[in-house]
This record gives C-alpha cells, structure tokens and sequence, in this order.
C-alpha cells in the first residue's frame, strides 16, 4: 500500500471517529433537572447554580418540597433573574 492511499484511510477513519464521538455525545444540560430528587452535583449544572446555591436548594426541599417550579424562588441567591434563565431546564415529577 502507498503511503498517499494509507494517510487517506487514515483520514477516513479519523473523521468517522470524531463523527461519532461528537454524534455519541449528549448535549450538555439536555434533560430536565428534577428539584426534588437531584444531587447537588445535578443542580449544579443548571446556569447560574454553583455549589453554595445548589446545597440551599437540597437543605430547602428537605424542609418543603417544591410543588411547583417557581417555588424554587423561595431558595436565597434564586431571584427572578435566576428564575428565568433556568425554568427551562427545571422539572417536578
């Protein structure tokens, strides 16, 4: 085999890899975030939640259960700001 028909096929092979690499991958955030079962860790990933507002949210719905996804409002450092950049990616089941 030449060396020009083996870097081909080895293009070839690289470029179906990162296809499916990047295809494989799930969009980061994609699935809801149920706030009423998550890990902190889970919380964390929504915009705008780091580590410390994460933890309210948990040690809150220990003490009161969200019953609906504005209710999470109700957490210090969740505003209305807040609010409206991650609703989107809130759930309640």
């Amino acid at each position: 085999m030449s060396k020009e028909k083996f870097q081909k096929i080895l293009g070839a092979l690289c470029c179906v890899c990162l296809l499916f690499a990047v295809l494989g991958t799930p969009v980061f955030g994609s699935e809801a975030v149920n706030i009423n079962t998550a890990t902190v860790a889970e919380l964390e990933t929504l915009p705008s939640v780091g580590p410390v507002i994460a933890k309210r949210i948990v040690e809150y719905r220990d003490k009161h259960p969200f019953t609906s996804t504005e209710d999470i409002q109700e957490v210090k450092g969740i505003g209305a700001k807040t609010y409206e950049k991650i609703e989107g990616d809130l759930a309640i089941e």
